[in-house]
């Protein structure tokens, strides 16, 4: 089949949106194989596997990616047999079926940028998925294949009849392909029907009038004729009938399409196919009620909507200033203003909202290719893949995701001897789970290895220059080593680490997430990292506070109460600080007027208040503040893009008044509020503000 051009921005589009498809699919069919790896999937997952690939190789044949074609036409074969029960599905089957994933996926690709694949891209694959057909070993000489190839068809007459329905174009279909599609099959003749085609003043150029009747004479089955039409089947009325046929030839004609005239060219399943049918049926339905729109539209329907609730908080406190308190019916409108401007903007969020499982699922075949490449047994347990979160935050975590798993496996993970001799089972375990804490989504990677040997971190960083030789590191100090540019505790540089590279990367593109890396560890029984990540980089649900002439915003959903604490609440601890006591316990205090270097601001907790907040870990904390201004949704901006991170702010607002606020990063206040006593205390000094507002 000749390849379409898409010199014209319709057929771009359509060219965009199978692409657009392929990421879906293939995505879909990259999580089944891996439940395939694990042996827990089922009938369904080869499936829903078959279906990927055979949905990419239509569209790719429409398209005239003929190596696309032709390799997905093997790997659906090899997926047949195993859905028919003709295959075994063992290790050398499912290693084929990865190696051929890849290969696919390659291919698309390749397609995507307009390139061209080598002469022998995939060849060693392909031959494999040849060997496995034929259920011998190794692939037959080319030779030997020829000579027990099946005779081709002999040449046959069709008369095929095509009726579209109206709203055929509507679906990005186009009956011009389908033509020259057959047209590539053998020698075609057209003959156009315009007997429903209506008068000029009544013609809707989105419906679609027109029929045909072709005659193809080509050396092909019936059911090569009817795959054609596979993608149209249920847009429009199809007869495909032989002619000149022997009777055993018109049989098998008649078991792909039936006579009758409003028949369609789908061939007659078998009671195991018919539920395979049924279930690609439903999955087409249920994608009817969602449709796909560009990101970007997205985005700026978010950054608009922010504005608005923005213009309106400015609004209300300008009608609040200028206008009688007692004015009940202003305020009411203002207050029904807030509250669609809030719903408004949840639905706007709710788009953005997309579950971690994209990601997840991306992870079990990566520990099963590191975990084959070191020679260690492990094994991946996931929970809360169903956890929502921004996409734009999605897309960023890929990356940091890979890099952690694959250190968890190389350098977490001992090998079998070493578990075996510390009297653990000999595979090794990794749990990756996702969980809603506040304002924040919590993801772990937490394995069942030998830990950080903090005394082997120090010496590795002294002998590499990244802390001077003699100083003294906390284990927490310590720890964070491990995310130092060029640190590796690899004994020999492998295809898998020993770089330096790679929690320094995770750092990095966590940190400008707003989020930040928390690593917990125990020498011989493993280590946990917690990424702490916003739920979404757009809007937060703030509670307003003033200290001194400053104002800040607090999560709102981490704030347990507020209260004014008695004098006799307010204890001293040696080495500085303070606590309060609470209903019998103890909570620290922390002073953002002290920690941010506000001044006239209130430092006595019993003349101020204090917010009680609830920390992702479960622990409390008390920000001493002058006062409470009031709850607000405010938008969230970064301050990345014009100014450096800030430790201990998450980001900035506009208040109604136009001034700006900054959100405070709660998680970080214990560790900033720490790392300022140890150097007030090192320089016997008061301490120190870490930041200064203008």
């Amino acid at each position: 089949m000749p390849t379409p051009t898409f010199g014209s921005d319709e057929l771009a589009q359509f060219r965009k949106t199978f692409f657009e498809e392929c990421t879906e699919l293939l995505a879909d069919l990259e999580e089944r194989l891996g439940a395939l790896a694990a042996f827990s999937g089922d009938i369904e997952s080869l499936n829903a596997i078959f279906r990927a690939v055979h949905s990419v190789k239509a569209g790719a044949g429409a398209f005239g990616y003929s190596v696309l074609v032709g390799f997905a036409h093997r790997f659906e074969a090899l997926l047949d047999r195993l859905r028919d029960g003709k295959a075994e599905l063992d290790e050398r089957t499912l290693a084929a079926l990865v190696a051929a994933a890849d290969v696919f996926s390659a291919l698309v690709d390749l397609a995507r940028q307009g390139e061209s694949p080598a002469d022998d891209f995939g060849a060693d694959v392909a031959e494999e998925l040849a060997a496995l057909l034929d259920g011998d070993g190794p692939a037959r000489p080319a030779a030997r294949a020829a000579a027990e190839a099946p005779e081709a068809p002999a040449e046959r007459i069709y008369r095929i009849v095509f009726r579209p329905n109206a709203e055929l174009f509507r679906h990005a279909n186009e009956p011009l392909y389908l033509i020259r599609e057959l047209k590539a099959l053998g020698t075609l003749t057209v003959d156009c029907d315009l007997t429903r085609l209506p008068s000029f003043e009544a013609l809707n150029v989105d419906d679609a009038y027109l029929s045909w009747t072709m005659t193809l004479r080509a050396e092909c089955r019936p059911a090569t004729v009817a795959e054609v039409f596979e993608f149209v089947d249920d847009e429009c009325e199809l007869t495909i009938e032989e002619i000149a046929a022997t009777p055993a030839v018109q049989a098998e004609a008649a078991a792909v399409t039936p006579a009758a005239p409003a028949a369609r060219a789908t061939p007659t399943p078998a009671p195991a196919a018919a539920a395979r049918t049924s279930g690609a049926t439903a999955g087409k339905s249920a994608a009817m009620s969602s449709i796909r729109v560009d990101l970007a539209r997205v985005d700026r329907l978010v950054n608009m909507v922010g504005e608005l609730v923005i213009a309106q908080a400015m609004l209300a406190q300008q009608f609040v200033e200028s206008h009688d308190r007692d004015d009940s019916a202003g305020l009411q409108g203002f207050e029904h203003l807030a509250g669609l401007t809030r719903e408004l903007q949840e639905c706007v969020m709710a788009i953005r909202m997309q579950p971690l499982k994209s990601v997840f699922s991306r992870m079990p075949r990566l520990v099963r290719d590191v975990s084959h490449k070191t020679g260690k047994e492990v094994r991946l347990e996931m929970a809360g893949e169903q956890t929502e979160v921004d996409k734009t935050v999605i897309e960023e975590l890929a990356d940091p995701l890979t890099h952690m798993i694959r250190n968890a496996v190389d350098h977490g993970i001992e090998d079998t001897a070493a578990r075996l001799a510390a009297g653990k089972p000999a595979e090794g375990v990794i749990r990756l789970s996702a969980q809603h804490a506040g304002s924040n989504i919590l993801i772990h990677v937490e394995d069942d290895g030998a830990g950080l040997d903090r005394d082997r971190l120090l010496a590795k960083a002294i002998e590499k220059g990244i802390v001077p030789a003699g100083v003294k590191l906390s284990g927490e100090e310590i720890d964070e080593l491990i995310f130092a540019p060029g640190f590796s505790t690899a004994a020999a540089v492998t295809d898998v680490s020993g770089r330096g590279v790679g929690m320094d990367v995770v750092r990095r593109n966590i940190m400008a997430l707003g989020g930040r890396v928390q690593v917990v560890s125990t020498l011989g029984r493993g280590t946990r990292f917690t990424l702490v990540i916003p739920l979404t980089l757009a809007v937060l649900d703030g509670m307003v506070v003033a200290v001194g002439w400053e104002k800040y915003i607090l999560p709102l959903t981490s704030i347990v109460e507020s209260f004014r604490p008695d004098r006799g609440q307010i204890r001293s601890v040696p080495g500085g600080g303070e606590v309060a006591s609470i209903r019998g316990e103890f909570v620290r205090l922390i002073h953002l007027a002290r920690l941010f270097g506000v001044h006239e601001a209130v430092d006595d907790p019993s003349q101020g208040l204090v917010v009680l907040i609830e920390l992702a870990n479960g622990s409390k904390l008390g920000i001493v503040v002058d006062e409470l201004i009031g709850q607000q949704q405010v938008v969230i901006k970064s301050l990345q893009d014009n100014h450096d991170p800030v430790p201990g702010i998450s980001g900035a607002t506009i208040l109604g008044n136009g001034r700006v606020a900054l959100i405070v990063d709660i998680e970080e206040l214990t560790r900033l509020n720490d790392r300022s006593d140890r150097a007030a205390r090192r320089a016997d000094a008061p301490p120190r503000p870490l930041l200064v507002n203008a």
